[in-house]
């Protein structure tokens, strides 16, 4: 997967609590189990005034104008910025990816599910947890500020608004080792690939009969 260090980007309002995964990415986009694609469909309820089917051409379905994600002034958006509860529901993967895809690398929220939070890690982006005051400032400076952006720094643990002022989060340490190091779960059982080619061949000296089919 994609490292993640740093980044300064574009922040988008969502300015809604309990956001499930069914709200994110629909469950007839389920079908697929590619990693790829699913940015058009992501939030598509709420994107588009049509019903959304897996393979549809988006670009010829009508968009909600009032959806934050299709104003103009959030296109190129790097950063969401959500409420409490974030990415709950069903344990779907097909969520974080679909966020991916769209070019979002930060989510930041007073609270995450916790398989939707550890789902995100494993697929290169990064949940920032911050208190509910300091989430509902951003949401009042991004909606007076037209091309918001906030810079994210992994490594220092710290969002740091236009404005220089600067808040800190907390991530697991093991989290932040693979985000850091773009080491997903078989990246992670690569790095012992020496030992575990020896383990393979001395079992298959010790017990040859398992083998032998």
């Amino acid at each position: 997967m994609q490292a993640f260090r740093h980044l300064n980007g574009l922040v988008a309002p969502l300015d809604r609590s309990n956001v499930d995964t069914d709200a994110i990415i629909p469950k007839q986009f389920l079908k697929s189990i590619k990693r790829t694609g699913f940015g058009p469909n992501l939030f598509d309820e709420w994107r588009y005034r049509d019903h959304g089917e897996l393979g549809m051409d988006c670009s010829k379905r009508p968009l909600n104008p009032d959806f934050v994600l299709n104003q103009p002034r959030y296109q190129g958006v790097q950063i969401l910025l959500a409420r409490d509860n974030f990415g709950c529901g069903s344990s779907r993967e097909h969520a974080p990816w679909a966020i991916l895809d769209f070019g979002i690398r930060v989510v930041i929220a007073p609270s995450f599910a916790d398989i939707f939070a550890n789902n995100c890690c494993k697929n290169g982006i990064l949940p920032v947890v911050l208190s509910s005051a300091e989430v509902s400032r951003l949401f009042v400076e991004v909606d007076a500020t037209p091309g918001y952006c906030l810079d994210v720094d992994l490594e220092k643990q710290r969002v740091t608004t236009p404005g220089g002022d600067v808040f800190t989060f907390a991530i697991d340490d093991f989290r932040k080792k693979c985000l850091l190091e773009g080491l997903d779960e078989i990246s992670l059982t690569m790095q012992f690939v020496a030992e575990i080619k020896d383990f393979e061949a001395r079992r298959m000296l010790a017990e040859p009969w398992l083998f032998s089919g």
